[in-house]
């Protein structure tokens, strides 16, 4: 009994040494005993270093007498530099022998069993490197940083297992092991207090999603914690625009399921009373400003459901509208009151007088290929300008419209004074390069195929260089076409064209070749409206022409040259040029040919477009384009009249509008003709991930005239009676490029018309 009570006491009195001593209790090799002066310090076991710098590190020197308390600070500083994996002191007589054993040198490293993720980004993650000392605090915290890596690629069920292969000389190879693991998805999202909108209305609203077999493109399904973070944020954007200006996101928990290959997701929200529009007032202390002729540029009313984004909308519009009035510095402040008993919120816009705030610097970041004179040059604002929101917002739509980024973001920051502002953009830079595929069906005309390359920032210059050859049956086109958006340095776009097109189809009667080649200019006249001036020198052949063709074709055949000069004037106030959602764009064209040549005519168009967003990604648009050539002193050519058709208006093919001879069936092009397109563009209700949109059109349409006296036999049928076709579609951005594809149906037509059923194409970006 007695013997089991000796021994914890034993054991008890062990630890207490060892704690008196510290770090000496395990590295004496014999007794480190007090008292006597140390004559000599001596170091063994070192091969890189010197013996002097591990004295360097001690708190005693040879004279000091022998203090535990010294010589425990010594061992603790030698084994701080981590350059040694053990360190043992003992004592000789009145000697101190230091012996040392060096952490080993690091040869070489290397990853294995990293598929997703590269060894350069592993590389710059980690901080051990070759010839670098190797321990084994520094390789754990690589291995954490490897596996962040991982989980910042979704990759939550990694496992990094380093492995040290040990060399001559001390050095030893350090090898991570990896595991990826699959991807860590997200299995469901979940929502818990939302009483107003269903789990799936919000599922729309986050980022993420839920995992589907389908989605294997992206990677919102992934699991990402700062993705998390940015949902919050959307949920509480989202109902602070239908109203709730209580809304709160109390939690959102990801939990990791027990095989760690998917996170359960979820939101608990409180979404608080719905409130709407009180009373919306404007008020302003500055002299001269009437506040009522502001209030036509609200779209907010009282009795509306409360909108935060449209409130920020309205201190825009203000602040462009008070802009334009020659107000350029002024604050609008906006002052909310809430009334929580009967759920209403007064609106008051306050006008006060700003600072006066100048342009100090404009900085560009983000830009890799772009250089920056292509973005400065788009500014409405320069370096010393009074600062003006409604020219800033200008200015970021006109970088958005080059087509190179696929963000951008302005922001103000403050300057080196009160008075002075930097602006500071940074763009996400995107393909500019098209490799474009196109395809059409008609029963006349069978499928016709079309290749485009395209860089619209050659060399990051802004420079556009195209070129496209379509191939078909009927016929070849090939084109090419370079410009350069500031010519000189000056905001003058000039480029040239060149093209080759040999027409044989099925719809003519004849074969075409044409060949040549114009000079383009194009300036602004003022910040929407722009002209551009060409000059083409073209040479057209006729021939081939069938035995039973019209009269009127047959007269055509041969070879003439053409000499013409055009001009184009555009209005355009479209939000994009690539995907508007409001706006409108007028335009003008006149085309005089006739200097020198052997032909001589004036022609004309002109075209309309407009956009409006009616409700949430829902967006009607209309275009319509009218036009009429006359000849002068001679007939108009068959080849140089107007032909419809195709794409516009759909439900037609190309040329299956128009004047056509009754025997032959040969379309002979009209004098005048005129198109409208309407159309109703909205989400299908799918999963956003899919990016599938369709839309309803009515198209109408109609070419009549012509020139010349048909020989006898041949009757032309012609008619200026309106088309009418209804029909449907969708586009798709695939993940390959846009997909579109439009179902047509002729409702009003001639017995003479030629119908094209289904028309597609798609495209994809390098």
């Amino acid at each position: 009994m007695a013997r089991w009570r000796i021994a914890p006491i034993a054991i008890i009195a062990v630890l207490f040494c060892s704690f008196l001593v510290g770090p000496l209790g395990s590295a004496m090799a014999q007794s480190l005993s007090e008292g006597g002066t140390i004559n000599e310090i001596r170091v063994e076991g070192t091969q890189r270093i010197e013996p002097e710098s591990v004295r360097s590190y001690m708190r005693v020197n040879p004279g000091d007498p022998f203090d535990l308390a010294r010589l425990d600070q010594s061992l603790k500083g030698i084994f701080a530099t981590g350059l040694f994996s053990d360190v043992t002191l003992r004592r000789e007589g009145d000697a101190l022998i230091v012996v040392v054993v060096e952490n080993p040198i690091i040869n070489r490293i290397a990853f294995e069993g990293n598929d997703r993720i590269d060894d350069e980004t592993l590389e710059a993650e980690a901080q051990l490197r070759p010839r670098v000392v190797y321990t084994r605090t520094k390789v754990q915290g690589d291995v954490q940083r490897i596996l962040e890596v991982y989980r910042r690629s979704g990759r939550f069920a990694a496992t990094v297992d380093p492995k040290i292969i040990e060399l001559e000389q001390n050095r030893v190879d350090l090898v991570f092991e990896i595991n990826e693991g699959p991807l860590t998805t997200i299995e469901s999202i979940d929502f818990i207090g939302n009483n107003e909108f269903s789990d799936g209305t919000l599922r729309g609203v986050v980022s993420s999603a839920e995992y589907s077999f389908w989605n294997i493109l992206s990677t919102t399904d992934t699991y990402d914690p700062d993705r998390l973070a940015f949902d919050r944020e959307l949920l509480r954007r989202f109902y602070l625009s239908e109203g709730y200006a209580d809304f709160r996101v109390l939690s959102s928990v990801a939990e990791l399921t027990p095989d760690r290959e998917s996170f359960i997701v979820t939101f608990t929200v409180d979404e608080g009373p719905r409130y709407e529009f009180g009373t919306v007032d404007i008020i302003t202390s500055l002299k001269n400003l009437d506040p009522e002729v502001l209030r036509d540029d609200l779209e907010i009313e009282t009795g509306d459901w409360y909108d935060a984004e449209a409130v920020q909308d309205a201190v825009e519009v203000l602040n462009e509208a008070v802009g334009n009035l020659g107000f350029a510095f002024v604050d609008i402040r906006t002052d909310a009151d809430r009334d929580r008993e009967n759920l209403r919120i007064d609106i008051t816009f306050d006008i006060q007088e700003g600072p006066k705030v100048f342009v100090e610097r404009i900085d560009i970041e983000g830009n890799i290929r772009t250089l920056d004179k292509v973005i400065r040059r788009e500014f409405r604002l320069v370096e010393g300008d009074a600062f003006n929101a409604a020219r800033l917002r200008r200015s970021r739509t006109r970088i958005q419209n080059l087509g190179f980024f696929s963000n951008v973001d302005v922001e103000t920051l403050p300057g080196s004074q009160p008075d002075r502002t930097v602006i500071k953009t940074t763009v996400e830079e995107q393909s500019t390069g098209d490799l474009t595929f196109g395809a059409g069906f008609s029963t006349e005309a069978g499928i016709i195929g079309s290749i485009g390359l395209r860089e619209r920032n050659l060399l990051g210059r802004g420079q556009d260089l195209r070129f496209n050859v379509s191939l078909a049956g009927s016929g070849s086109e090939i084109d090419l076409s370079f410009t350069e958006p500031y010519f000189l340095g000056r905001n003058l776009a000039a480029g040239i064209d060149l093209y080759r097109i040999v027409s044989d189809q099925s719809q003519f009667s004849f074969e075409s070749e044409r060949l040549g080649g114009s000079l383009r200019a194009g300036f602004d006249l003022s910040e929407n409206l722009r002209q551009v001036v060409r000059y083409t020198a073209e040479d057209r052949k006729i021939s081939n022409i069938d035995s039973d063709a019209s009269s009127l074709v047959k007269d055509e055949e041969g070879r003439t040259f053409r000499s013409s000069l055009s001009t184009e004037l555009t209005y355009d106030t479209r939000d994009s040029r690539f995907d508007p959602k409001e706006g409108y764009i007028l335009s003008g064209e006149v085309d005089f040919t006739g200097l020198g040549g052997d032909v001589t005519f004036l022609k004309g168009s002109v075209s309309a477009g407009y956009w409006y967003t009616i409700a949430d990604e829902w967006t009607l648009s209309y275009r319509g384009e009218y036009g009429q050539i006359y000849g002068l002193g001679q007939d108009t050519r068959v080849s140089d009249r107007f032909f419809i058709g195709g794409s516009n208006p759909r439900g037609f093919e190309f040329a299956g509008i128009g004047p056509r001879d009754q025997r032959s069936d040969d379309p002979v092009g009209g004098k005048q003709f005129y198109t409208n397109q309407f159309q109703l563009s909205f989400p299908l209700g799918l999963p956003a991930e899919f990016a599938i949109r369709g839309r309803l059109f009515t198209d109408v349409g109609s070419a009549w005239g012509y020139d010349g006296t048909p020989a006898a036999g041949d009757v032309i049928l012609d008619s200026s009676k309106p088309r009418v076709a209804i029909g449907t579609g969708f586009s798709w951005e695939s993940p390959f490029g846009p997909v579109i594809v439009d179902f047509g149906f002729p409702v009003v037509q001639e017995d003479f018309d030629k119908d094209e059923l289904i028309s597609f194409s798609f495209g994809t970006q390098f």
